[in-house]
């Protein structure tokens, strides 16, 4: 039996009822901002997401107790994560079982990554879960008090306070940080001096669209590469613009590449799986290392295939074989009927696992 969820769905403008007076704000360089032009600023960020703006996203366009919460889990959902991969697989399924906080909070570990599986960074998940059972029924609607719970860094306290709470308080991401490194004409700049910068320009009569405009600018229009400046509502005051790219200069990332050989191990008609107790991906199932081999080494069992994988800062080529004894694999091998492979938590190397035995129909050999 599906679970209703426990959200009103209000399309309408969200605005933010608290009232400032801007006088002056000062640029990095000393110049400064004056109202009037400050309030144009406001104006055509607000125009051009009224326009433009990603408010038909669900978790843009909650209102009542639970609004907080629905906020926070798309928040978490979105670390290091597509807008279109959480919209398409993960964020009303996980309303659906986990409605409120309370209802998370009364979960188990396993239960919450079994959702999870897929998604990548399940910390999170375990965080979302620790979170919860914290606060029990509501979260701190403050961001210093957000801080403090597992998972919630500067961004999201910000975010959710914002957005869940319709504080008027400033924050800074990725995309917003580009925006206000281009904006402002910063090489460089300290994540404290962003921050900072965004409270200055923040639109005190409405944080809620103000912000959610900073971030659709960011992701839509300031692009990392290939910036769209004359598509920017932004662009009269620009002083990046026209170089963009100097503003945003990315520090290369360095991977380290690693081979690993997994087993495919079949008892009685089940598969072997092993219980993660690292803290990447503890708590999920995968499929066991092959640890030792035979007197011909690895190429004398069965090759089912191999495919890429990546997190964190390792690329792995990972083989998979079919073993037929599990005193190759690591220990503590767990057997189970395909039937509930649904159920478990497994992280998604082990899912890619499953894809390629499917394309290969090796099912069939034990159904």
């Amino acid at each position: 039996m599906s679970k209703k969820l426990n959200f009103n769905f209000d399309k309408s403008n969200l605005r933010n009822q608290n009232r400032y007076n801007f006088h002056i704000n000062k640029y990095p360089n000393g110049m400064h901002m004056e109202s009037k032009k400050l309030q144009k600023i406001h104006n055509e960020i607000l125009q051009w997401y009224e326009l433009n703006g990603r408010k038909y996203l669900p978790w843009r366009n909650l209102s009542g107790e639970n609004a907080p919460y629905g906020v926070y889990v798309s928040e978490i959902m979105l670390q290091q994560t597509q807008v279109s991969t959480v919209l398409g697989k993960y964020y009303e399924p996980f309303l659906s079982e986990f409605p409120t906080l309370e209802a998370l909070s009364n979960s188990d570990e396993e239960r919450v990554l079994r959702l999870w599986r897929g998604l990548g960074y399940y910390s999170r998940a375990s965080n979302m879960l620790k979170t919860a059972k914290i606060c029990g029924k509501y979260l701190p609607s403050e961001p210093k008090e957000l801080l403090k719970l597992p998972g919630i860094g500067e961004y999201s306290a910000g975010a959710i306070a914002c957005f869940g709470f319709r504080k008027s308080v400033s924050f800074v991401d990725a995309n917003i940080r580009r925006v206000l490194s281009r904006f402002f004409a910063l090489k460089s700049p300290s994540m404290k001096e962003l921050q900072k910068l965004a409270q200055k320009i923040l639109n005190h009569q409405n944080s809620f669209d103000h912000n959610q405009a900073l971030l659709d600018i960011g992701a839509m229009v300031c692009l990392p590469i290939d910036p769209k400046c004359k598509m920017c509502p932004l662009q009269n005051w620009c002083e990046g613009q026209g170089d963009a790219l100097v503003y945003t200069q990315k520090k290369k990332i360095t991977y380290e590449s690693l081979s690993l050989n997994l087993g495919v191990c079949v008892f009685e008609d089940k598969i072997g799986l092993v219980k993660s107790q690292t803290s990447l991906y503890r708590g999920l199932y995968n499929f066991p290392k092959i640890v030792k081999t035979t007197e011909g080494g690895i190429l004398n069992f069965p090759f089912l295939g191999e495919f890429k994988h990546s997190y964190t800062r390792y690329k792995l080529n990972i083989k998979a074989y079919l073993i037929m004894d599990a005193d190759f694999l690591e220990k503590e091998i767990e057997f189970f009927g395909l039937n509930e492979f649904e159920r478990l938590p497994m992280s998604k190397m082990a899912l890619k696992v499953l894809d390629l035995i499917k394309e290969k129909e090796f099912f069939r050999s034990i159904v």
